[in-house]
């Protein structure tokens, strides 16, 4: 068994990344018609920074040998993955909900996978490849029939459609420098995710900067407990952890199966939805059943 696990951390790192993301994307969907996109995106950068620092000094990590280059990578990883693919994320959730932004998300992994074959020189098998296919058949088959309720006051598809592509080519473009950047390193998945932090920080920082000198209005945040805790308890797992483990993924499996496991979270949805009271459907399970089909292709070819 502790083989097994040994072989395959990778893979369970996506996984588990997967399941935060969908426990935290509920959430986000409903603070994100509460604050903007930008400034929802800089608490939550703010906050997973905080906490890794946090983590680095108890466990006494908080030295590292690494190189500017490396740095650089990460940082232009975080730029572009969490900075502009968090807010574009954020965007496509207020604009046309969690069920089609999720749908929209299954673009990632073939994207991902596309990219690690031209820049990566990663030669997935064709067992690998039908996994992929399968996988996000399944996903796609179970997140456009339902998703757990959330009522979106603001619905634009088309909008949301535009923000949902971009939040996965920019997805995509991250993971696979911060593969890169693992790859040429013995940094730990600790230190690469505050330095992708930081540099999605930046530049969101950088964008409300603009923002203000433009006079653009982002509206008013009325504060509460509530929504300070929801921000909280969101960025704890989908950022803080989810992140995290989705670092450790990419250290130990490939950018394609990486992102095609971190891409199942839609499906970790449904036991949420029975949670909530509702009803699953006989489509739901026979996705969940397809979806669990190309992930063991994942794993066996």
């Amino acid at each position: 068994m502790q083989q097994w696990v040994t072989n395959f951390q990778g893979e369970l790192a996506a996984l588990s990344g997967a399941f935060l993301w969908a426990i935290s994307s509920t959430a986000y969907s409903l603070l994100g018609q509460k604050i903007s996109a930008l400034k929802l995106n800089l608490f939550k950068g703010l906050i997973a920074i905080a906490l890794i620092f946090l983590t680095l000094i108890i466990s006494g990590k908080l030295q590292t040998a690494v190189n500017l280059f490396t740095i650089n990578l990460f940082l232009i990883s975080g730029i572009i993955g969490i900075g502009l693919g968090d807010t574009a994320f954020f965007y496509a959730l207020k604009n046309m909900g969690a069920r089609r932004t999720l749908l929209m998300g299954t673009l990632s992994p073939p994207i991902t996978a596309l990219l690690g074959l031209i820049f990566l020189e990663e030669q997935l098998t064709f067992g690998a490849w039908c996994g992929i296919f399968i996988t996000g058949i399944g996903v796609a088959w179970v997140i456009s029939e339902r998703t757990p309720g959330v009522a979106i006051s603001n619905i634009n598809i088309k909008q949301g459609i535009v923000w949902a592509i971009l939040a996965a080519i920019a997805n995509s473009t991250g993971l696979i420098i911060s593969r890169f950047a693992l790859l040429s390193s013995d940094i730990i998945a600790l230190w690469s995710t505050l330095f992708r932090l930081i540099g999605g920080t930046i530049i969101v920082v950088l964008l409300l900067l603009l923002q203000r000198i433009r006079q653009e209005k982002s509206g008013k945040i009325n504060w509460s407990r509530k929504l300070i805790g929801g921000i909280f308890i969101a960025t704890f797992s989908g950022t803080y952890l989810a992140i995290w483990l989705q670092q450790t993924s990419l250290k130990y499996a490939s950018a394609g199966i990486a992102q095609t496991l971190l891409a199942t979270s839609p499906i970790f949805i449904i036991p949420i939805v029975v949670q909530m009271g509702e009803k699953i459907s006989v489509r739901s399970v026979f996705g969940v059943l397809v979806a669990v089909v190309g992930i063991s292709f994942l794993f066996t070819f």
